[in-house]
């Protein structure tokens, strides 16, 4: 027979965890609502930099905002649908009307040193991270080091 410890206090913390999720995953979807919606973002270490890249088909570059802080990444902007004179729309699954992606960076970057590149829909911001952070290479001699005595 095996006996088992019941930790109620383990018990009620994973509950707290779960129900933050929940929470969480509601607010985003309360966020994502038609009139706004989030672009599809990537995320990339690169060494001594991150690359970001975002998914913004059909939409102009003057119709985009970017505000980068060391610690995050927000565009912001609006797709416009194109309106014909005489012409209804019959289907569409474009989004279209404002969007907004926010994404909190795992390490700190220059935010005065970022790269740009808008080409064929896919924005690529280069973000340098900050010299502290970079992968540094450091040599360690095992020779130098004298084991110690067990006692």
């Amino acid at each position: 027979m095996m006996i088992r410890y019941w930790h109620p206090g383990i018990e009620i913390e994973n509950v707290r965890r779960q129900l933050d999720k929940m929470f969480d995953q509601f607010a985003l979807n309360a966020q994502n609502t038609p009139s706004t919606w989030q672009p599809a973002i990537e995320l990339i270490d690169a060494g001594d930099n991150l690359i970001l890249k975002a998914q913004l088909p059909g939409i102009e570059g003057k119709d985009v905002e970017i505000q980068v802080t060391q610690k995050a990444v927000a565009i912001v902007g609006e797709y416009r649908t194109e309106q014909r004179e005489g012409a209804r729309q019959l289907h569409s699954e474009f989004r279209y009307g404002k969007f907004q992606g926010v994404l909190q960076l795992p390490y700190p970057i220059q935010n005065d040193q970022v790269k740009v590149d808008f080409t064929n829909g896919i924005l690529t911001l280069t973000l340098p991270k900050v010299v502290e952070v970079r992968n540094k290479v450091v040599k360690i001699n095992l020779g130098e080091t004298a084991p110690e005595a067990a006692n």
